[in-house]
Formats: C-alpha cells, sequence, structure tokens
C-alpha cells in the first residue's frame, strides 16, 4: 500500500511538474506579446459572419493566414506581406493559421485584392478571374434571377462563366465572406523581433 502510495505521489509531481513546464510557463511568457497593434481594428458584425462562413466552407484547410519570415520562405516576395506576429491574431478566436498551402497566404488578401466584384467572381468560379486555379467553385453561394432586385449585388462576370440567361446575384453568406476577406489587411507596421542569427550580429 505504501509503495502504490509512493507511485502515485511521484506520477502526480511529473504531471504537475509537466503542466507548469508546457502549460503555466508559455502563458506567463506570452503575456503581453499579444497585444493589438496601432491600426487593428476589431472585426465588423458582417465580417464576423464572414468568418463563420469561411470556417463552414474549410477555407483554412487550403490557405494559411501566416505569412512567415524571409529566412523561412519568399512570402514578401510572392506579396504576401511581411511576417505574421502574435498581435496580428488579437481577435481570432479561434485562430485560422492554417498549415496548407494549396493556395495562397490570405491574411492579406484585403489589401492585394480589395475588390468586392474580384472576390464575387473568384467565389462564383475561380477560373473566371485566375486561369489555372485549383480552387473550387461555390455556386451555393449565389442565385441565379431573371431580374435582380433594387438590392441584389450582380456579380459581373466573364462572358465565358456567366449563365445562357439571367443574372448572377450573391446571397448574404458570400457577401459576408468577401467582407471577411477584404478586413484581411495585416500591412500596418509591427515591431518585428529579430531572426536567429542577426542578434548576434
Amino acid at each position: 500500500m505504501t509503495r502504490a502510495l509512493g507511485i502515485v505521489a511521484a506520477a502526480a509531481m511529473i504531471l504537475l511538474f509537466a503542466a507548469l513546464m508546457i502549460v503555466v510557463m508559455p502563458a506567463i511568457q506570452l503575456q503581453g506579446t499579444a497585444r493589438a497593434p496601432e491600426g487593428l481594428e476589431p472585426y465588423s458584425e458582417q465580417a464576423a459572419r464572414g468568418r463563420e462562413v469561411y470556417v463552414s466552407l474549410g477555407c483554412v484547410y487550403c490557405h494559411s493566414q501566416q505569412p512567415r519570415d524571409p529566412s523561412i520562405a519568399p512570402d514578401g516576395e510572392r506579396g504576401w506581406g511581411r511576417a505574421a506576429v502574435p498581435g496580428d491574431f488579437v481577435y481570432d478566436s479561434p485562430h485560422l493559421l492554417g498549415s496548407m498551402r494549396t493556395g495562397p497566404d490570405l491574411l492579406n488578401i484585403g489589401a492585394r485584392q480589395p475588390s468586392v466584384d474580384w472576390h464575387l467572381a473568384h467565389l462564383y468560379n475561380p477560373r473566371a478571374v485566375s486561369p489555372g486555379s485549383t480552387m473550387p467553385s461555390y455556386p451555393f453561394l449565389f442565385q441565379i434571377v431573371e431580374e435582380p432586385a433594387r438590392d441584389d449585388v450582380a456579380v459581373p462576370l466573364p462572358p465565358d462563366y456567366a449563365p445562357e440567361t439571367g443574372v448572377v446575384i450573391a446571397k448574404r453568406d458570400a457577401l459576408d465572406l468577401v467582407q471577411y476577406l477584404r478586413e484581411l489587411d495585416r500591412t500596418y507596421p509591427v515591431d518585428v523581433l529579430p531572426v536567429s542569427g542577426e542578434a548576434d550580429e
């Protein structure tokens, strides 16, 4: 019995130590590093709804939201922006960093491509604006009508991609998603930590 108590006590100490090192210490070290940088605004109500659409469509499986440091990848040369810093994700819960790069990084897509029309056409059929794209189409985010109503947002499409009859209009989910993408703009200046090796020079 005494031996069993000793084993349980040792296991509890190991678990406590592991929890301190893996959970508590990193939390203490990261306190204050994720303050909202000057220039970063919370998502609008429409963009917050669009973020939910982004999650539901699984966009994070093909698109990351974390441009990497020049010492790791040429993301800046690709036009994806500076390396991400913790403050970029203050308003993201859960974060959508992603790990795949089937498509381009989207952290700064709002700065690279602010056009609503481009995004709508791209969601309806990516090949309409990006020939050779492997991204799937999302026609269920749109509706084809004979005559758009006054408040409808029509999607301008090249003739080869437009329906034979009627007009493609965006549903609310499409408009919300586009607003979220347009608010992905992390071009404000930030203090970037030195890259390993730079600090030693």
